[in-house]
C-alpha cells in the first residue's frame, strides 16, 4: 500500500502473495521498481488470484519482476514455518539484497 500511495517510494517487495492495483487507488506510481516472489504451485496464491495477480503485475508495470519458485509452500520464506523451504528462501534473499541495492542511495 504504501508504495503505491505514498509519494517518495523507492520500491516494493511482495512475498507470498500479490494485491490488484484497484485496492490502493489503481494505479502504480511511475518509475518505482516492484519485485513479487511466490512459488509456482502455492495453493494459496492460485485458489485466491494471487498468482494471476502477480502476473498482471509484471505484464503491465515496467519496472516489476515476477520471480517464480518451485514448490507449492505458502510461507516459504519463514524460516519458524513448517513451510519453510530453505533453497527458495536464500534465493529470494540474494535477489532481495541485490534489489535493495539497487535502489539505495
Amino acid at each position: 500500500m504504501l508504495a503505491q500511495t505514498r509519494p517518495g517510494a523507492r520500491g516494493a517487495l511482495l512475498f507470498h502473495s500479490a494485491i490488484p492495483l484497484s485496492e490502493f487507488g489503481g494505479a502504480w506510481p511511475k518509475g518505482v521498481p516492484l519485485q513479487i516472489h511466490m512459488m509456482d504451485g502455492d495453493e494459496l496464491a492460485l485458489k485466491e488470484g494471487d498468482l494471476d495477480v502477480a502476473r498482471e503485475l509484471a505484464e503491465t508495470i515496467d519496472s516489476a519482476e515476477l520471480f517464480l519458485y518451485p514448490g507449492d509452500r505458502h510461507l516459504f520464506a519463514d524460516s519458524s514455518l513448517s513451510s519453510y523451504d530453505e533453497a527458495a528462501a536464500t534465493l529470494l534473499k540474494q535477489r532481495v539484497l541485490s534489489f535493495l541495492g539497487s535502489i539505495s542511495t
